[in-house]
């Protein structure tokens, strides 16, 4: 390793600057959003088995909530338009907008071209547990899921109830596309009840018990008609590792909600991003 230069420490010093400022960043209406929450009736559910995925639908103005039940379990969430798969969940970007964990009042946001609020974020019951003394934290947009190929180059062998795996096949029976057409629609995703972060020595992801207990859950409010697909981790609670038949692994319930009538009077879907699309060409 080169020696440091004599003024290492002068540049380390140097203070951060914050990429992607959020001062103009649109805020969403939390207090409309708590008001239509209020008089919500459910209109769906799907329990997501252990080590096994589903899909749901959410209509644009509507709630969706992933509950614990029976133990604690983490799970991997994929995000689309309803008509339109193209446009997904970008969890990047994400992550510069809001940081490495997202809670409520923070908002999943899509893919290029489209670069809109997806859902929101309403409700957190593991909001109190902030970051703790290992710089972990819950709900991130960090990890990518687990996948059968990292598990193949890491340990050998075919495992086939990874997360990528499990979005797949559930996505795959939800449109009738194959596996091989359903998988490039796979993405990174929000880690649903996860506890993660970055070790401080050598910078890597790191992954701890979830503090989550059946109960627990996670709202949203969906800014446009989706699709998604839940996976129960089979790293259950993620407490000692991931794509593996070993750890204790429960299921998942998704709700869907509707506002009761008139509650979002004047409210409207998020439209698309407004940047032309030139790219300096025309």
């Amino acid at each position: 390793m080169p020696n440091p230069p004599p003024d290492a420490e002068t540049r380390r010093a140097v203070a951060p600057v914050i990429c992607y400022p959020t001062e103009t960043l649109p805020v969403p209406d939390m207090a409309l959003y708590h008001a239509a929450r209020a008089g919500m009736t459910r209109i769906a559910e799907v329990t997501v088995p252990p080590r096994e995925a589903a899909t749901f639908r959410v209509p644009a103005g509507h709630f969706f909530r992933i509950t614990s039940v029976d133990g604690p379990q983490v799970g991997d969430l994929n995000l689309w338009h309803a008509e339109n798969m193209a446009e997904r969940f970008y969890s990047g970007k994400s992550r510069a907008l809001h940081g490495t964990h997202l809670t409520a009042g923070h908002r999943m946001w899509s893919c290029f071209p489209y670069l809109r609020p997806m859902a929101t974020i309403t409700e957190d019951t593991l909001d109190w547990y902030g970051i703790d003394a290992y710089g972990g934290s819950v709900h991130d947009v960090i990890g990518t899921r687990c996948d059968p190929y990292t598990h193949n180059l890491l340990s050998g062998g075919q495992y086939h109830h990874c997360c990528h795996s499990n979005l797949i096949r559930a996505l795959a029976a939800e449109t009738g596309l194959s596996a091989a057409e359903a998988e490039p629609h796979v993405h990174d995703v929000l880690n649903v009840f996860m506890c993660t972060g970055f070790t401080r020595d050598t910078g890597q992801y790191f992954m701890k018990a979830s503090p989550v207990r059946p109960g627990d859950y996670l709202e949203f409010f969906a800014e446009i008609d989706l699709l998604g697909a839940l996976s129960a981790c089979p790293g259950g609670d993620c407490s000692a590792e991931h794509s593996s038949d070993a750890a204790a692994c429960y299921p998942l319930l998704v709700e869907v909600f509707a506002p009761a009538p008139g509650a979002l009077n004047g409210w409207e879907p998020a439209p698309v991003n407004g940047y032309d699309g030139g790219h300096g060409l025309g």
